[in-house]
């Protein structure tokens, strides 16, 4: 007899119901597990199945120990530079990028210039800080030498400059040279500290890596290293009258890296970081920092610790770069350079024989690539030496030697001197229809007079239309240029048109 034989009726009622109980439990378990257990215990059980190639490792583990060579090797000799200028009068609150968290001031005080700063009353002086980066260079007896940007110290009453290890030092102001916003400062110090190696810039080229290092934002920022690489090399422009020609990283740069280096993968310095590009004028990093080339401050440096000033050769010409269709025009074909399109009379141009009109290729024969160029390689130039220009003159290309004097603001700025003191262009159509002209009209547009020279003082004015010199027509720029050069006699006739239908005739004398 089986067991469930031996069970009254009501007692099997009882076993049947528990049964099914179990067996329904059971099954909602099973099903419970099989849908939602394998997948959660998978994740928190499996492991990353991606295997990582060993050698893949050991080269970037090798990339990071070079970055941490290079920066071991160069953020020591880095400074931050800490300027307080002092101005008379109605204070301006600068205008400082609005970022979240910086408390601007904790880093300048109150009423010490931070946005929201209010002013001071007239006539009164208030103080203003400054931030930026140096390098240090050079070490002689106890002294310390940092390179910066003009910019950074200019107008400084006060300058400080902070280290690595938390020392701050007093610095003085050694020399300036504003023209390639570079300067140098000095400070004394107990302690030792590296100098930085210097590279040599004219190897760098797109493409390879750039380290970016200083100050940016403020203090609490300090001593930041960015990386990136070399965007271009060459650039031209930037504020104020710059005459470097600058390498481009994309390395992050902001406002404070002023003055710091850019350093290759060797840990050599090989630009002086010092300004940025950004959409509207803000100031922020879009990728586009520029850096003055190391080798455009070698001499500087030498020269600032020896003499405290940086002495430049003058040329004494007035430079522009011509557009392609003058190009064509003056039968200049491809070639690079600057065109002379005025010189200083009594200037070493025109004692050496270049005149108005001479395209500059070359200076002791190295090229020239453009205006800014070449103002910066006769400002390297030593006053005494005798340089080699090479010239085009009427698509004839030549060499002339010039004795090279030592530049003055005051020589360089003397208009009176400036022959003739104007700049003109051909009429090309596009000028022709921007002035109404008809089809035929003739001459040389004048896009420009300089104040104080001999075509302002005669009379010239912009929009002019010159049509002969001498009484010899000029219907092509070459015509003009040759004219001026020919020119014998210690007076000139321009024959110009003003306006729709006056004719005048000025008087030159030079």
């Amino acid at each position: 007899m089986n067991i469930i034989s031996k069970l009254s009726s009501k007692n099997l009622f009882v076993f049947n119901l528990v049964f099914i109980g179990v067996i329904f439990g059971f099954s909602l378990a099973f099903l419970s597990f099989s849908c939602t257990t394998p997948s959660a215990r998978g994740v928190r059980a499996q492991e990353s199945q991606v295997i990582i190639p060993e050698n893949a490792i050991a080269m970037a583990e090798h990339m990071q120990v070079v970055m941490r060579g290079v920066t071991d090797r160069v953020l020591p000799s880095v400074v931050q530079v800490t300027t307080v200028s002092v101005r008379q009068g109605q204070q301006q609150n600068p205008s400082f990028p609005n970022i979240p968290g910086i408390p601007w001031e904790f880093f300048f005080g109150p009423n010490q210039g931070g946005p929201n700063a209010p002013g001071q009353p007239p006539g009164q002086n208030f103080r203003s800080q400054g931030l930026g980066s140096g390098l240090i260079v050079r070490y002689i007896d106890g002294l310390y030498f940092v390179l910066t940007n003009n910019h950074v110290i200019e107008g400084a009453a006060e300058i400080r400059v902070s280290l690595l290890d938390g020392n701050e030092y007093v610095a003085e102001l050694v020399g300036a040279e504003p023209r390639r916003d570079l300067a140098m400062l000095s400070f004394r110090a107990n302690s030792a500290y590296p100098l930085a190696v210097l590279g040599d810039s004219d190897e760098v080229s797109v493409g390879d890596f750039a380290i970016a290092m200083g100050n940016p934002l403020g203090r609490q920022f300090s001593f930041s290293v960015t990386k990136g690489i070399i965007s271009a090399v060459g650039r031209t422009g930037g504020p104020g009258q710059n005459i470097n020609d600058f390498i481009q990283t994309d390395a992050p740069i902001n406002q404070g890296n002023s003055g710091g280096p850019l350093v290759n993968i060797r840990g050599e310095v090989i630009g002086i970081n010092t300004w940025i590009a950004s959409p509207g004028g803000g100031g922020g990093n879009v990728g586009l920092g520029f850096a003055i080339p190391i080798n455009n401050a070698k001499r500087l440096i030498d020269e600032f610790i020896a003499n405290g000033y940086i002495s430049s050769g003058w040329l004494g010409v007035s430079l522009m770069e011509p557009s392609r269709e003058m190009a064509a025009l003056m039968g200049l074909g491809n070639r690079r350079g600057a065109l002379a399109a005025q010189v200083f009379m009594g200037s070493p141009a025109n004692n050496g024989g270049i005149s108005p009109g001479d395209f500059i290729t070359h200076v002791n024969g190295r090229e020239v690539l453009g205006v800014n160029q070449l103002t910066m390689l006769v400002g390297d130039l030593r006053p005494g030496e005798l340089a080699t220009f090479s010239i085009v003159r009427d698509g004839v290309e030549m060499s002339i030697q010039v004795l090279i004097q030592e530049r003055t603001n005051e020589i360089a700025s003397d208009s009176r001197n400036l022959w003739p003191g104007v700049l003109v262009v051909p009429l090309t159509d596009q000028i022709r229809g921007a002035l109404n002209l008809d089809e035929d009209a003739g001459g040389l547009h004048v896009v420009q007079v300089v104040s104080g020279s001999p075509a302002d003082i005669v009379g010239l004015r912009q929009g002019d239309r010159i049509t002969s010199v001498n009484g010899e027509d000029v219907n092509d720029i070459l015509a003009y240029y040759r004219l001026l050069r020919e020119a014998t006699s210690e007076e000139l006739w321009f024959s110009i048109v003003r306006g729709e239908s006056s004719l005048e005739t000025l008087r030159f004398r030079r």
